[in-house]
């Protein structure tokens, strides 16, 4: 198996004890991000792949996970998470990228939460960024 794994960088948006989720298209729940362009700064792809999904501008924080995640059977995808503080509050002008966005309580988060999945590497991406000490 390869180790030279596709790279979606993927940003965990906090905002007043909450997360923003968006409902994907394998009907989990998916944090905001994606691929960036050749050569594109990984803090800059994600300032992009947010405001391009939902609309809002962020402030990319600190590095908070790094994990594979089987996206299909045998098909992975190394995730590299950071943790984000919302710049401009507003409604979330959703992309066709995905179906519905969620703000949850950190509370109320799990393997299901509101009765979608949450794979377990967001989770716990969330929950490392939920811990930094600068986190909004």
């Amino acid at each position: 198996m390869s180790l030279n794994y596709p790279t979606s960088i993927k940003g965990v948006v906090l905002h007043q004890g909450r997360v923003l989720l968006l409902l994907n298209d394998r009907g989990e729940w998916d944090l905001p991000g994606g691929r960036p362009d050749a050569s594109e700064d990984h803090r800059a792809a994600l300032v992009r792949e947010v405001r391009e999904e939902t609309g809002l501008a962020v402030e990319v924080g600190a590095l908070v996970d790094e994990h594979l995640f089987e996206v299909l059977p045998q098909r992975f995808v190394r995730i590299v998470a950071y943790v984000c503080r919302l710049q401009t509050e507003g409604a979330i002008a959703l992309s066709h990228e995905h179906h519905e966005a969620s703000w949850v309580d950190l509370a109320a988060l799990g393997e299901r939460t509101a009765g979608r999945p949450l794979p377990a590497g967001y989770l716990g991406a969330i929950r490392q960024a939920a811990c930094q000490p600068s986190s909004p």
